[in-house]
């Protein structure tokens, strides 16, 4: 039985007809460390077609993107690339771009307290443009980025045909921009960690793109680390040293250790005593689980009641709210630095994450006044930032089991010996806990030569650990250390 083709009315006939790429170029120019750089802005829309269409290829989605091209380069081919994309699923590209490594950045947090409105954007002397060119990219249903008319959002919707949009989209820009000879660099953010290892595969095996490296902002890759599932403790071992950091940050324990070494003494416990109680299960006894019980208090600040009634068992979404429910406080996320206020202290979990709050108003007001005003884009689309896909994001292939790229990494690392990956975890983040972001690439089992390919930082901030004016600092200093490794050549203007 043959699959009927659908038919398209008039009107999407002639919508789907009429798309076309939509780009416009700025010019523009900064200092970074006394130097003046001078650089081109390209933004627009590219619309993405089906090659299997041989004859009439037809449009399925179009993508929207922004990209910096440093002018006055005299070899091109030896001048980098990086493409850069935020996670969710859902989100923009907004976050790394204005926040981290864009020509722009947006003041959000001053003295780590979130600023009030009118939110203001600056130059940014962090920005990666001193060492490479930057295309952010919006993936199908974020920023401006849209299916074609008549085509369906969902289609989009799954890991593996969000790494097949992107991987094309950077496919066709290295072509249509005569990039193929530049060294290319991947960065993510969160869920756009996932998808950059995920393409790490599909642009080797699918297009021969070869990356020179990754970088890995608060990662996850192996959704086993982070889904709070019945049966499933290795969350719960974990998340416990950013609890552990987050109660120390927030002056709930009683030690006179430093930080790094605090984590060291929570994280030998979480590997050992803590993995084995858990895995003891109901046969603990009384003693073991009070002793147990009582250690954890002293890492965490709960009480030793709770932890019984929990059976040691920490679910992140419980500490956000139990942590300082005596003082009528929540904590966040993204970033357990930050409070928020929740009508009472009584229910299970925070109404809203403080840390998002934080960020959504600075980040959205600048971002729409930037595109029309500074780069002269105009559209009267929303600009998604964060786009509601949740209910219509599937792991069909992941049926009865957790999502792993790590896999794919591996591999890609296994093929390209060359590939150089840079690892950023904030040590207050509890979307993507770092000591579960080291349980994943301890677990990759790379051969020792291929492991010396991976740079592993941390920083004393939360998931956007470059609000932090101190982190993203050292931020900048980390990541011009890892391309001077990353490619031959990496000094060259």
């Amino acid at each position: 039985m043959t699959e009927k083709k659908e038919e398209f009315s008039e009107e999407i006939k002639e919508a789907r007809k009429n798309l076309s790429d939509t780009i416009v170029e700025t010019k523009h120019s900064m200092e970074i460390d006394g130097k003046k750089y001078d650089y081109l802005a390209r933004v627009g829309k590219i619309v993405m077609k089906k090659e299997e269409d041989t004859k009439t290829p037809q449009p399925v989605s179009e993508i929207f993107f922004i990209a910096y091209h440093l002018e006055g380069v005299k070899n091109q081919a030896k001048r980098p690339i990086t493409f850069s994309f935020n996670g969710g699923p859902g989100s923009s590209s907004v976050w790394l771009h204005l926040g981290m490594i864009g020509p722009k950045r947006v003041i959000s947090e001053v003295r780590e307290k979130p600023v009030p409105p009118p939110y203001v954007m600056e130059d940014n002397s962090y920005t990666m443009l001193d060492m490479t060119d930057m295309v952010f990219i919006d993936p199908v249903s974020t920023g401006y980025s849209r299916a074609a008319p008549g085509e369906k959002a969902e289609n989009f919707h799954t890991p593996e045909k969000d790494v097949e949009s992107v991987g094309d989209f950077i496919r066709l820009y290295t072509s249509r921009f005569s990039r193929w000879k530049s060294p290319k660099f991947l960065i993510g953010e969160s869920y756009g960690t996932t998808r950059a290892a995920g393409l790490s595969g599909y642009l080797q095996e699918r297009h021969g793109m070869f990356l020179n490296g990754i970088m890995l902002i608060s990662s996850i890759l192996n959704f086993q680390t982070a889904r709070f599932t019945t049966g499933n403790d290795l969350p719960y071992i974990l998340f416990l040293p950013t609890y552990a950091a987050t109660a120390y940050y927030h002056k709930k324990l009683d030690t006179k250790l430093s930080l790094k070494k605090f984590l060291a003494e929570v994280e030998e416990f979480a590997r050992a005593e803590y993995s084995f109680a858990l895995m003891k299960g109901d046969s603990l006894t009384f003693s073991e689980k009070n002793t147990i019980a009582k250690k954890l208090h002293e890492y965490t600040g709960l009480s030793v009641k709770y932890l019984n009634d929990t059976n040691l068992r920490i679910n992140i979404h419980r500490f956000t709210k139990e942590l300082l429910r005596s003082d009528g406080r929540t904590i966040g996320r993204l970033d357990t630095r930050y409070l928020g206020y929740d009508r009472d202290s009584v229910v299970e979990h925070y109404e809203y994450d403080p840390s998002y709050a934080a960020i959504l108003g600075p980040y959205t007001a600048t971002f729409n006044d930037y595109i029309r005003e500074d780069l002269g884009y105009e559209s009267d689309q929303t600009y998604e930032i964060i786009a509601n896909i949740w209910e219509s994001w599937k792991y069909d292939k992941q049926m009865n089991e957790f999502l792993d790229v790590g896999e794919t990494l591996r591999k890609a690392m296994s093929m390209n010996a060359a590939l150089k990956i840079f690892v950023a975890n904030g040590r207050f983040d509890l979307a993507t806990p770092y000591f579960a972001t080291e349980y994943t690439f301890k677990h990759m089992f790379l051969k020792p030569e291929l492991k010396k390919n991976i740079t592993m930082k941390y920083y004393d901030a939360g998931h956007m650990m470059y609000l932090n004016m101190f982190s993203l600092h050292k931020l900048k200093k980390d990541l011009k250390k890892y391309f001077s490794t990353a490619y031959a050549g990496a000094d060259e203007k």
